[in-house]
Order: C-alpha cells, then structure tokens, then sequence
C-alpha cells in the first residue's frame, strides 16, 4: 500500500473525511485500557492513552465508553478534547455507551434517540459513529438516526459481528442496502466473519466496498480446545483463541490488506483486539502498530 492523501467524499451538503495520509491512518483502540473481561473499567487514564499513541506513532484513536461516553460531563469532554488536539490525536470513531460493545439486548437502543451520540462525535471532532443492530425493527430507527446525523456531517456505522444483523456477509449487504443511507455503511473487521463462518476475503470486500467506512484489525484462532466461546447464530458456539494481530494461524491479513488496497479503501486502520488477554496496553500498541505499519504502506 502506498501513502495516500487525505480525501473527502461530497454527499449532497455533507463532506465526510475518510482518510488520513500515510502512518497517520493508524488507530488504536480505547480497549487496550480496559480491564481484563470488563468494557467500563479502566487500567490507564486518558491522558496516559494518548500519550501513548502519540508516542508510537498513531495518528488516531478509537473512542470506547470506558474513556468518554454519552455519561462523560461537557467539561470533561472539553478537557479530552484539548488533550487530543494538543497531541495531534485525532478520534477515528465513537462507541458511545457500554451496550453496543457489550452487544446485549439493548445494544440498539442508542439509535432511538441518537442526539446524544452526535453531541459526544462533535466534542471530540469525530464524524463516525459505531451502532448496533438486532433484529428488524432496528432498520427503520438507523434510517431516521441516518437523517438526523447527516444534518451534522456525521457517519454511521456497523461492525461485522456475530448475533447481529451483520453476522453475516449476505445480511450484512441486505441492512445495507435496505437502510439506503449515505451516511450509514460498515465496519469490517475479518475476525467475526472468519468465525461464522463467512469469507472475508477479496471477494467479500469489493462486495462492501461501497459501504465501507472502517476497519478494525482483531484475530482469533479457531481450535476445538480454544479458550474462548463466542455464541453465533449461524454456527453455534465457536472456541478459539484470541491471539495478536501479528500472530500466525488466524485471519490472513496480507491478503486482507491487499484486498483493500485494490477497492481503494484510504480510510483509518483500527488495531482492535482484546489484548488484556495477552499483552499490557503499552505492549499491544507497540507491537500492533510494528505489524500494521507496513501493511497499511506507513
């Protein structure tokens, strides 16, 4: 992958920002702060998370709940802010409350009154959201909380993941289109799809490339004796093994990056794993932005 330049797409009176030029495009997620098995409680403040980044060299950072949230007070917000700004840190995305990471029951209820969500994207100069999706009804409220986002200039987003509307790659392109909103695409992150079952490779990402507005790098390794069960809808229970980015035996991520490279994605790439598991924050941000760095042409 080459370095690219920074690119803005025009849809009607929105622009959207959907890059950052060379190493820049690297992202590092909240989640690295978080205590092991727990997405509210934290083990490095946010001041010492971007000192972080910025040291390593990443040029964004995914916001979680567990930093700033639609609960975090304005002021706080504010203090966040000239933190990221006087760093150079720039949010690639929001995941604004604990249930859409959780992915319980109430994970979709944040698109049924979206403004605070938009608020939070604002404070923080970001114009990407994370959502959830379950079921059916789910589809008309991403079509309004679309409308209302749109007059603010920011996106909506799903991740490819198990017992959602995205568990798969046919579902996924189904929500998508019938949500029918410019502001409204997905996150592809390969790790779920491999472990449903799904291709996630070239073919899978020129299918979503019209509606691809991130990429989240996490990778497991499927083993009848894996540790961890992930619950899917399509195949069960799955064991595997949550392993690094830059770990053999899971997702292809050469291929993978060839393949976004060939529909053009210039959007940020997001070391997203669960690395409490594995690695202290400081160790998986090192290491994720060592393996990343080549592969996204920094």
């Amino acid at each position: 992958m080459g370095i690219r330049i920074t690119r803005r797409i025009f849809l009607g009176t929105a622009v959207y920002c959907v890059a950052a030029p060379g190493s820049n495009r690297l992202s590092i997620t909240a989640r690295i702060a978080e205590a092991p098995g727990s997405n509210q409680k934290t083990i490095l403040g946010f001041e010492d998370l971007v000192r972080l980044a910025k040291r390593v060299g990443y040029g964004a950072l995914d916001m979680r709940a567990s930093q700033a949230g639609i609960q975090t007070p304005p002021d706080r917000l504010r203090q966040m802010r000239a933190a990221l700004d006087s760093a150079g840190i720039k949010v690639s995305m929001v995941s604004g409350d604990f249930d859409v990471p959780s992915n319980n029951d109430d994970t979709p209820n944040g698109l049924r009154h979206i403004t605070p969500y938009l608020d939070l994207a604002a404070s923080l100069g970001a114009d990407l959201i994370r959502i959830g999706m379950k079921k059916e009804d789910d589809i008309v409220w991403a079509q309004r909380a679309c409308d209302e986002a749109r007059e603010r200039n920011i996106r909506l987003a799903h991740q490819s993941h198990q017992m959602t509307l995205f568990e798969t790659v046919d579902g996924s392109v189904d929500v998508l289109k019938r949500v029918n909103r410019p502001n409204f695409g997905i996150i592809y992150e390969a790790g779920n799809w491999m472990a449903c079952g799904q291709d996630y490779g070239p073919k899978t990402i020129a299918r979503i490339q019209p509606w691809l507005m991130n990429v989240y790098i996490q990778n497991y390794r499927l083993s009848p004796e894996g540790k961890t069960k992930m619950q899917t809808w399509t195949r069960g229970t799955v064991a595997l093994d949550l392993i690094g980015s830059w770990d053999p035996g899971g997702v292809d991520y050469p291929q993978v990056f060839k393949a976004l490279d060939a529909v053009g994605y210039a959007g940020y790439i997001t070391a997203f794993g669960a690395f409490s598991v594995f690695a202290t924050p400081a160790e998986a941000a090192t290491r994720s932005f060592q393996y990343l760095k080549p592969l996204a042409g920094g």
